[in-house]
């Protein structure tokens, strides 16, 4: 029933316009009571999303049963790979959902509401990570900020060429840049990391001037 109530939802949007459907509109076509529609979709903007929930479940499932070892870039890059499986998955409904939200401002908003709860999702899990290390609450969000921007970006420039070429493969280009921006390994509080030792060679008797000029050298300050 859900899926028909989608499928009868997206007919009318097609047919009519997304403003002058109306749920009732919607259940006539599907067959169904007023009742049926809502216990599958709070609204009528759910409709347009209704895969939105079960998705961002699934990703703060994922983020919960990482490993202490594994990297965190990591981690966030494979759980924004879940919102582009469910993108992927039907092609067809991913680009018509696209074009729609595009003319209509209430459902963009929408969108960008779902989009925010995917971002704190992530930023939860990486402030999780970096508790306790110099700057972790911001490293966290801004790392959250940039993978939920590259996956859209890429996800974006998919729908925009009506759900051709490899959706695959140009997420995992995007999402490899910001590994390779941010990815640092294992996390480890700061008194844990081993201290950056430098040593310095110094002729008995040489003078003090020349010591420190061999310190600074060393350091990377000469």
């Amino acid at each position: 029933m859900r899926d028909a109530l989608v499928s009868a939802a997206f007919r009318l949007f097609l047919e009519r316009g997304y403003e002058r459907t109306t749920v009732d509109d919607i259940v006539a076509l599907a067959g169904v009571g007023r009742r049926s529609f809502f216990r599958y979709f709070p609204s009528k903007e759910d409709v347009v999303f209704p895969d939105h929930e079960r998705c961002l479940a699934d990703m703060t499932a994922f983020l919960a049963a990482g490993a202490e070892d594994d990297d965190p870039v990591r981690r966030v890059c494979d759980a924004a790979r879940l919102v582009l499986r469910m993108y992927a998955e039907n092609p067809t409904f991913s680009v018509q959902r696209y074009r729609l939200t595009k003319k209509v401002p209430g459902l963009r908003a929408y969108e960008l509401s779902v989009v925010w709860r995917y971002e704190r999702a992530l930023a939860e899990y990486l402030r999780g990570r970096y508790a306790g290390l110099r700057d972790g609450s911001l490293r966290a969000d801004v790392i959250a900020a940039a993978v939920v921007a590259a996956h859209n970006n890429a996800l974006r420039s998919w729908l925009r060429s009506h759900g051709r070429g490899d959706a695959n493969a140009a997420v995992d280009h995007a999402l490899g840049w910001v590994q390779s921006a941010f990815g640092a390994g294992p996390v480890r509080p700061a008194e844990e990391r081993p201290e950056d030792v430098v040593v310095v060679v110094s002729r008995r008797g040489a003078p003090l001037w020349r010591v420190v000029r061999e310190i600074e050298s060393a350091l990377g300050q000469g």
